[in-house]
């Protein structure tokens, strides 16, 4: 018998339209789930079961236009929302209750999505795996010994265990993909300024987006549509789609006959690929050949002196927080470490490392632009162990840990390309994810190839042990 979290996002909403069922009782539903389930998964920091009520009932009560309104989300703890413990993954932020919400958190509001709750993220979310101090590591539901990813962990649990029906979360580096790969599910991360970082604009380098963690391509696309747009006062935005285009409209139209560029040697570290992401490699290759594009193989198109420019600016990222932040004893051996690096940075050595870092971006694009889309693994490797990557008596061998795990995401942060990794693989009953980036601000066509993609090869009758 189908249950409510059978469905997809989109069934949802349409079941809701028609009167099927209630937001109050899709709510209900999901808060049983993560009662039963949140804390071995280790998905979410904070439940608001009681606010999520209230929202549904008004929901459920009233009358409003958006074609999402009462369907279940949840939102990364990297994100302010204002009234609700907002702890950014750090013990020295567990108490930390914000006044104003993130824009991208404001949107979801307005289009009557209700928020169950906040996900679990690693400390400031810099890691590649979620194990921060506030919360239990964030696992994968195929096999709760492997880490679920991160730093959008939190997320990527809970979506993959149905938990809930889609997720927020951002990725600076990789942090939406790298959980979705590891989960088995759609991470996009979208163009740069595709959706506003109001009110704070923490990021002047323009790495880290909101994006979308969900389990099918059209339920990615609806998400960002609900959560993109500039908002005003915005620096920089991406250019919107024509009136009447949505993203989601774009995953029902044919892309046509695309370019594709394909590489899988590591980009900031040189490692050794698993043979699983190879043969995900391989295999989307040729579903893209019958699909009728042409793929092409193409050298890496940052070169190697990108990396300590990356690094560089990374750690002054990691440096920006108060000042009684910066001094608490309860921050994580790695984010000391990176601080400290980037409070060795001197200012014109950050703008001369920024200036760098975007003349590289614009050689890489300038190098893709005869391609519609590139394709590579989106990981070096499958799923790890909890604690793998992580080592707290050497954070500088943490650090080349989880570059040596996910050498290839950060790529189209510095670029500011739109990528999304795709569940196309699965070793054993493991998911391997791999990634295809798009050409700036053409969302909307990375979207209708990801969504063709998985029209030939659906991913969405997967369920792991706890479904």
């Amino acid at each position: 018998m189908t249950q409510l979290h059978d469905l997809t996002a989109l069934e949802q909403s349409a079941a809701l339209r028609r009167g099927d069922t209630t937001s109050s009782e899709l709510v209900e539903h999901y808060l049983a789930r993560i009662e039963s389930l949140s804390y071995r998964l280790g998905a979410f920091v904070t439940v608001t079961a009681d606010e999520a009520r209230s929202a549904a009932r008004a929901v459920d009560s009233g009358r409003g236009e958006h074609p999402l309104r009462g369907v279940p989300v949840a939102i990364k703890d990297l994100a302010a929302t204002a009234g609700v413990r907002t702890t950014f993954g750090s013990g020295a932020m567990h108490d930390f209750v914000p006044d104003v919400s993130d824009e991208v958190v404001l949107r979801l509001t307005a289009a009557g999505l209700v928020s169950l709750g906040k996900t679990n993220t690693p400390e400031f979310g810099s890691p590649c795996y979620t194990e921060p101090d506030v919360a239990p590591p964030a696992r994968t539901p195929w096999d709760l010994d492997l880490g679920a990813g991160g730093s959008s962990g939190g997320s990527a649990a809970a979506v993959a265990a149905g938990l809930v029906p889609w997720a927020h979360g951002s990725d600076g580096g990789g942090s939406i993909r790298i959980p979705a790969s590891v989960c088995g599910l759609v991470g996009l991360k979208p163009s740069r300024g595709r959706i506003s970082s109001a009110p704070m604009f923490g990021d002047p380098i323009g790495l880290a987006t909101h994006g979308a963690i969900a389990r099918t391509v059209r339920d990615a696309a609806a998400l960002l549509d609900t959560m993109c747009g500039p908002a005003v006062g915005e620096p920089s935005w991406a250019p919107d789609l024509p009136p009447g285009e949505t993203h989601l409209g774009w995953c029902d139209r044919p892309p046509g006959r695309l370019r594709v560029a394909r590489f899988s040697e590591p980009v900031i570290v040189d490692t050794p690929v698993h043979a699983d992401c190879l043969a995900a490699y391989e295999e989307a290759t040729a579903l893209l050949t019958d699909l009728g594009h042409e793929v092409v193989d193409v050298p890496v198109p940052l070169p190697a002196d990108a990396v300590p420019v990356f690094e560089t600016c990374w750690s002054v990222l990691s440096a920006l927080m108060p000042s009684e932040v910066a001094a608490s004893p309860k921050l994580r051996p790695l984010t000391r470490w990176l601080a400290e690096r980037g409070r060795l940075v001197s200012g014109p050595d950050f703008g001369l490392a920024i200036s760098q870092l975007r003349r590289l971006a614009a050689g890489a694009v300038q190098v893709l632009t005869p391609f519609d889309a590139v394709l590579t693994p989106t990981l070096a490797s499958p799923p790890v162990p909890v604690g793998a990557l992580r080592d707290d008596a050497a954070p500088e061998r943490d650090f080349e840990n989880q570059k040596r795990f996910t050498p290839y995401t950060s790529a189209w942060n510095v670029t500011g390309m739109p990528a999304v990794s795709l569940p196309l693989h699965w070793a054993g009953k493991l998911p391997i994810g791999v990634m295809l980036a798009g050409r700036p601000a053409q969302d909307h066509v990375l979207l209708s190839l990801a969504a063709q993609v998985e029209e030939a090869a659906p991913w969405h009758h997967r369920r792991p042990p706890c479904w």
